[in-house]
């Protein structure tokens, strides 16, 4: 059903100077067919942002602007999760209190959808205005989380798959395997649904346990019984293709799990022969993160600011650094999703690649087979790169391919792996690279961690003497604001933490900075001269996240080694 050209909303924005009422109403009359809102009709012809529709509606209507972006998943009413209504009308409810339900919408004005689930759920509907691609995008997220929730469980039992009383022959007869199907499925559904980053399938001599890395800390969720562990290894090896015949060298591969129509999730897996058997590490490779908006991965407004103005250069080096799991590879993905348009000839040299991002030339590195960092570096040159992103810079050769193209008009993008922005320097000149070759190449270095954020339900807060504030590195100016708070726990988050925030140390490379590269200048001199300049370090961008209540001071004190 095309949408009505008299709607109240295209009226609106027409009278209010928001858009070319002329223009609308010439292109409704020719494409009306194509849409089914007048929302649908202005985000498709490009004459509103999603944005000003949604502050513009909410203005004309009195209603509720609710940014998506901080919105819980756990709050959306699992009763009135009706698909066929929520996908008619393209709108989604959000919460629910008392009688009362809260509908997130993009056309206030349209109030078919709200006689629709009144009539459905004999509750009263209220409407919260919403940006129409967040709700489009949050609408699947529900239901590709429905369909993973419906196949997992996390109270099921082991006696009820039939693995409880195995005992050391089922090791190697050739039973049914459909058990070990059934549970290995449900462990990587309930990963998943966890919010894990990575599973640990670990054999021991007298025990086998299976543990998730949940914002970046490991918990233990299932001990199958240890006669499994070869034929639990092997299914995951049939699963990512790997050699089940092959025990005794380490081995990796993928697995892509599908969720739903829409949606798939990859495994990063590694076979690794220990003592007592495999041990093997699933990390999971969700395109959804590298989708994340540069917005809500922490930076402070300043930290934003220089990223942004370092991604805008024709060329120049950025380099990410920080330990294994510190978030390095989203904050690439996020500059390259910023950078990635039409008229941007992007490549990039990974290993592995563990996310696909269309538009985008993506090359697998192969030692075996010759293709290493530096070659694949050497022919990005020969193709007309507008940006390049290394993996890593490993050594001195990829080191020098990387600045030489970073100095002849191209924007390099790499990690390493140091401890913070000012060791990035010393560890560039410590590998051979002559110190003019760095002042002149890197344009900004980011050092990051990852810090448990504090469940939004549940944290306390927490009350300390000023003489510790200080002791922990609050300026007495910064006492007055602080908003200290602590983990509870509850049933929404594991251990009072729920997600994870980025903290950030953002470093541009100034010229008092390239001057202390010049005359050999050590990490210690490059970071008091950065404290002079303004720039945060890891420790002082921790805190404020504290401050502001985002994360502990006891996990602030855990990431930065305090």
């Amino acid at each position: 059903m095309a949408f009505n050209l008299q709607s109240i909303l295209l009226r609106r924005l027409g009278q209010s100077g928001l858009i070319d009422a002329g223009h609308c109403t010439k292109l409704a009359a020719e494409k009306n067919h194509q849409y089914q809102t007048a929302a649908d009709f202005l985000i498709g012809e490009k004459l509103i942002s999603p944005a000003a529709l949604a502050t513009a509606a909410g203005g004309f209507t009195m209603h509720s602007v609710l940014d998506l972006d901080y919105y819980d998943l756990d709050y959306v009413p699992e009763q009135e999760r009706n698909e066929k209504l929520i996908r008619k009308h393209h709108v989604l409810p959000i919460f629910k209190r008392g009688r009362s339900l809260f509908l997130a919408v993009v056309d206030p004005t349209d109030m078919q959808p709200v006689e629709d689930f009144e009539f459905s759920t004999g509750l009263r509907v209220e409407v919260v205005v919403v940006e129409f691609d967040k709700l489009h995008k949050l609408i699947d997220r529900v239901f590709d989380q429905k369909a993973s929730d419906s196949f997992s469980n996390t109270d099921w039992d082991l006696s009820e798959l039939g693995l409880a009383d195995a005992d050391e022959d089922d090791s190697t007869n050739e039973a049914e395997d459909g058990p070990i199907i059934t549970f290995i499925n449900k462990m990587l559904h309930d990963a998943i649904r966890k919010g894990a980053s990575d599973l640990h399938f670990e054999p021991y001599e007298k025990s086998y346990r299976i543990r998730f890395r949940i914002d970046g800390i490991l918990h233990e969720v299932a001990s199958p019984p240890v006669a499994l562990s070869s034929r639990l290894s092997a299914r995951l090896k049939v699963m990512s293709r790997l050699d089940i015949a092959e025990k005794r060298v380490p081995q990796d591969g993928r697995i892509k799990l599908k969720l739903s129509q829409k949606k798939s999730i990859d495994f990063r897996v590694s076979s690794l022969p220990t003592l007592w058997g495999e041990k093997i590490v699933m990390r999971i490779l969700d395109s959804d993160s590298a989708m994340l908006g540069i917005d809500i991965l922490g930076y402070e407004e300043n930290q934003k600011k220089l990223y942004l103005n370092a991604l805008e250069q024709p060329q120049g080096m950025i380099l990410v650094t920080g330990p294994t799991g510190s978030g390095k590879t989203v904050s690439l993905y996020t500059g390259l999703n910023i950078l990635n348009t039409e008229e941007t000839n992007i490549s990039t040299a990974e290993d592995p690649v563990e996310i696909n991002l269309p538009g985008i030339n993506q090359v697998q590195v192969n030692p075996k087979a010759g293709l290493t960092f530096p070659m694949a570096l050497k022919s990005f040159l020969r193709q007309d790169p507008d940006v390049i992103m290394v993996g890593e810079i490993r050594d001195l050769e990829t080191a020098e391919i990387a600045i030489k193209a970073a100095q002849t008009g191209h924007l390099v993008m790499s990690t390493l792996h140091t401890n913070s922005a000012p060791e990035t320097l010393t560890r560039l000149l410590n590998m051979g690279v002559p110190a003019y070759n760095v002042a002149s190449s890197v344009s900004l270095i980011i050092a990051q961690r990852l810090a448990r954020r504090l469940c939004s339900h549940c944290k306390a807060p927490e009350v300390l003497p000023e003489e510790e504030l200080l002791r922990q590195g609050f300026t007495k100016e910064q006492l007055p604001g602080i908003k200290l708070c602590k983990p509870v726990g509850c049933e929404y988050c594991t251990g009072g933490y729920k997600g994870r925030v980025g903290i950030y140390e953002v470093m541009p490379i100034s010229p008092a900075i390239a001057e202390k590269i010049m005359h050999g200048g050590n990490s210690l001199e490059i970071a008091k001269q950065a404290q002079l300049e303004g720039i945060n370090n890891l420790r002082q961008s921790g805190l404020l996240k504290a401050a502001a209540g985002l994360t502990s001071l006891t996990e602030i004190n855990r990431v930065t080694n305090a």
